[in-house]
């Protein structure tokens, strides 16, 4: 099995990893030219791409004219480190030694505008690309045209050796976009967290955010090779909810948390 996240906007590279353990990613050469297209962006032309403020844009600009190829651990960090939000909050990546990182690094795939399919340990520089960015690039007019069937290909090695070449889909639909199932080779299975209030079950995006993330972190730390063992599944009142559920998308529900 392996797992497919999201990116996050939010970033940290001021913590220390606590792990040594680092790689570089896969698919950095479709990145330059990526960063290639962004550099020619001025501040205005980022505020109106991505839809954000001057203060904003003009830190992604400097980000971009920043970015450059030689990755180390001075200049650039391990994704599942660096991208800090709801769904990593879920993730308690602190505690993991590195037998848990090195699980991770054969497991999950974090899916990125920018780096592609990353793994967890894959050292990332700061940057702001979300895959529904409509940016022109040699390959077409936005992201899901940049990227094509790579990412799938991507995740097909990553299946091979799996002990089920089974996809656990905890990713968010403008990143799975990305992937292209007629030539995944293997199962994919989605999988979405409900809340229940008065009868009526739902997604409510802050606490799935969290709950992909603490799946992810279930996944992991119970080494699970076999996509019903994660049935078992039943962090903060999670219980997979056989009568929602489907084949190809299982659904964990809880009784609604009260506001704070």
């Amino acid at each position: 099995m392996i797992i497919t996240l999201s990116p996050s906007k939010g970033q940290d590279f001021e913590t220390p990893t606590p792990s040594d353990i680092h790689t570089l990613p896969d698919q950095l050469a479709d990145s330059q030219l990526l960063i290639n297209e962004a550099k020619k962006l001025s501040s205005e032309d980022v505020s109106e791409l991505m839809d954000v403020s001057e203060n904003i844009s003009n830190l992604n600009v400097q980000r971009f004219q920043d970015w450059n190829r030689d990755f180390n651990t001075q200049n650039a960090k391990a994704a599942l480190f660096a991208f800090k939000g709801d769904v990593y909050s879920g993730i308690q990546k602190e505690s993991y030694n590195d037998d848990d990182l090195a699980y991770a690094q054969n497991h999950l795939r974090i899916l990125s505008g920018l780096y592609g399919a990353l793994r967890p340990m894959d050292l990332i520089q700061p940057y702001r690309l979300e895959m529904k960015t409509r940016l022109k690039n040699p390959r077409g007019d936005n992201l899901y045209q940049f990227w094509g069937d790579k990412i799938t290909q991507q995740l097909n090695e990553s299946l091979e050796g799996q002990t089920e070449k089974v996809l656990i889909n905890l990713a968010s639909n403008e990143y799975f976009k990305s992937v292209k199932p007629k030539i995944l080779d293997g199962k994919i299975l989605s999988v979405n967290f409900k809340e229940t209030k008065d009868g009526k079950t739902r997604v409510i995006a802050i606490f799935a955010k969290k709950a992909r993330g603490m799946m992810a972190d279930f996944i992991l730390r119970n080494r699970i090779e076999h996509p019903e063992d994660i049935k078992d599944f039943g962090s903060d009142g999670y219980k997979f909810d056989a009568k929602e559920s489907t084949d190809n998308n299982w659904v964990f529900s809880r009784p609604q948390p009260a506001k704070k």
